[in-house]
C-alpha cells in the first residue's frame, strides 16, 4: 500500500484546466459551483482525520501512509475549488463553505482529537463511503463534463487507497490487538472524559444540519432515485453488523438508536428527536440490508469487503 501511495501520486496542474466547460442551466451552474466548493471543505475534513489517525498509530508504514493521505486531500480540497471556479462561468454569486459546514467542522475535529480512535475510524470510514462510493461518482455524472471527468478519475484512484486503509484500520479496531492497546493506555482523567462526551454532544448536534445540506440535498439533485446514497449506506450498516465492530460503544449507540428508530412505536414517538441525535436523513436509519446479506459479509474478509466497494463506486445504478 505504501509504494501504491508513492507511486500514485499526481500533481494538480497534471489537469488542463484550460479546456472550454460545458454549458450548463443557470440553476446547474450555481449548484455545482456550491457542491464543488463544499467538497473543497469536506476534503480538508477527511484530512483532519487522518492527521488523527497518524498521531494515534506506533506503525511507521501507517504513519507514512497516512501522511500521503493527508496530501491526498489536501490536494482534493484545492482541485475541488478550481473546478468550482472552473464551472463558474456566468459568475452569478460569490460562492462560499456552506455555513453549517462551517459550524461542524471545529467541533469535528475537536472531537476527533479527545475521542477513541475506533470512533474517528468510524467516521472516516462512513465518510468515504459516502463521498466516494454515493456523492463524489453522482455529482461527476451530473456535470457530465470532461474536465470533471478527468479530475475525479485521479482523485477516486486516490480514494480506492484510503477505503482499502479504512476497512484495515476498521478491521484492527475490531480485534483483540484493540483491546490490549486500549489496556496499556493511561486512563482519563474525568476532566478529559468529560471533555470528550461534551466534543461528541457538540459535534452530533451540529451533524444533522451539516449532513442534511453537505451530503443529502446535493444527492437528491445528483442522483434523484438515491440508489448510489442507498448503496453507501448498506455498506456503511453492513459493517456495524460484523462482529467485533458492532461490539464497540459507539456501534452499539448507533445500532440501539437505529433499532428504536425502526421500532413501530418507539420510532412514532422518538422519531424526531432519535434523527436528530444520529444527525441522518430518515431514508438511511431505515434498515437497508437483508439476513441474507449480513450472512454474505459475515463471510467475506475485510479486505474482500473492501474491494467490493472500491469496484461498486465504478457501477452505474441499476
Amino acid at each position: 500500500m505504501l509504494g501504491m501511495c508513492r507511486r500514485d501520486q499526481w500533481r494538480i496542474d497534471d489537469l488542463d484546466w484550460d479546456v472550454t466547460p460545458r454549458p450548463l442551466p443557470r440553476e446547474h451552474e450555481i449548484a455545482v459551483c456550491q457542491y464543488f466548493t463544499d467538497m473543497s471543505g469536506i476534503e480538508l475534513l477527511a484530512g483532519e482525520l487522518f492527521r488523527a489517525q497518524r498521531a494515534q498509530t506506533d506503525d511507521p508504514v501507517l504513519k507514512e501512509i497516512f501522511t500521503t493521505f493527508i496530501e491526498d486531500e489536501a490536494r482534493h480540497s484545492e482541485v475541488a475549488t478550481r473546478l468550482a471556479a472552473h464551472y463558474d462561468v456566468h459568475h452569478y454569486r460569490d460562492y462560499q463553505l456552506n455555513p453549517h459546514l462551517v459550524r461542524f467542522r471545529e467541533p469535528f475535529v475537536e472531537a476527533v482529537h479527545h475521542l477513541p480512535p475506533d470512533i474517528a475510524s468510524a467516521y472516516i470510514t462512513t465518510g468515504e463511503l459516502l463521498l466516494d462510493v454515493a456523492l463524489l461518482r453522482s455529482l461527476d455524472d451530473f456535470v457530465d463534463d470532461d474536465m470533471s471527468h478527468r479530475a475525479m478519475r485521479l482523485i477516486n484512484r486516490d480514494e480506492s487507497r484510503h477505503i482499502a486503509v479504512d476497512y484495515h484500520m476498521v478491521e484492527f479496531y475490531a480485534s483483540e490487538g484493540y483491546d490490549r492497546w486500549l489496556e496499556a493506555r493511561p486512563e482519563k482523567s474525568l476532566d478529559e472524559q468529560a471533555r470528550s462526551l461534551f466534543a461528541l454532544a457538540v459535534m452530533l448536534w451540529h451533524a444533522g444540519p451539516f449532513f442534511r445540506d453537505v451530503f443529502f440535498a446535493p444527492m437528491d439533485l445528483t442522483d434523484p432515485s438515491g440508489k448510489r446514497l442507498f448503496e453507501a449506506f448498506k455498506r456503511i450498516q453492513l459493517l456495524g453488523e460484523r462482529p467485533g465492530v458492532g461490539d464497540r460503544p459507539f456501534a452499539k449507540f448507533i445500532r440501539t438508536i437505529q433499532g428504536a428508530f425502526n421500532d413501530p412505536i418507539l420510532g412514532a414517538i422518538f422519531g424526531p428527536l432519535l434523527q436528530r441525535v444520529i444527525g441522518l436523513d430518515p431514508r438511511v436509519i431505515n434498515r437497508l440490508y437483508t439476513e441474507e446479506d449480513v450472512r454474505r459479509y459475515h463471510a467475506m474478509s475485510f479486505d474482500e469487503m473492501a474491494q467490493e466497494a472500491i469496484g461498486v463506486k465504478y457501477q452505474q445504478p441499476q
